[in-house]
């Protein structure tokens, strides 16, 4: 089902790196260096990485948040997710997960599970919202020392888990619809 909103969502290439890269760098204390996403996109077939770009007319515009995880078995590891810092509170880490969520499940996944700081609240209640539950905590985990929070989302192709997803995409709809409505997702699975 298409969403009609004001981006583009698709999967991540090489040549978009420039721009996650400079997300990257001012989200995160310690970066994934370039050459990390560089083998996630050529040399692991379990790595799914997409972008979310401003849609313009004829064309994309300047990439704004990107997210990634791997797919083990049948469990989605969220491994990254972040969002241009002056376009935060704007529902794209929200666009980000639920396009996570459902390319995790066209790919079989059952599960999916990420880390999140315990100091990030706003991130924690949006996964929350997603069905996340807190099952533990990795002591130290970050660079600087802080804990993480491990928080799973479980049978997610379950039905109950699918009209969750279908709730939460009307309402994500809604928030990203009015901002140009000219503008159309393009899904990332298509390309």
């Amino acid at each position: 089902m298409k969403m009609e909103i004001p981006y583009i969502v698709r999967r991540m290439t090489l040549e978009d790196l420039p721009e996650v890269m400079e997300i990257e760098k001012v989200s995160f204390k310690r970066p994934w260096p370039l050459s990390a996403y560089h083998y996630e996109l050529t040399r692991n077939d379990r790595g799914f990485y997409i972008v979310v770009r401003l849609k313009e007319r004829g064309g994309e515009g300047p990439l704004l948040a990107y997210g990634g995880f791997w797919l083990v078995v049948d469990e989605a590891h969220i491994c990254t997710l972040a969002v241009k810092p002056e376009w935060r509170g704007k529902g794209l880490g929200e666009l980000i997960l639920y396009s996570l969520i459902e390319l995790a499940l066209r790919l079989g996944a059952e599960i999916a599970s990420l880390e999140v700081r315990v100091s990030n609240k706003v991130a924690q209640n949006l996964y929350r919202k997603y069905g996340f539950e807190e099952v533990g905590k990795r002591k130290g985990y970050y660079s600087d020392g802080e804990d993480a929070l491990i928080m799973t989302a479980f049978d997610i192709n379950s039905q109950e888990y699918r009209t969750l997803l279908a709730k939460n995409r009307k309402s994500l709809e809604r928030k990203l619809k009015g901002r140009r409505p000219w503008w159309n997702w393009i899904a990332f699975m298509r390309r």
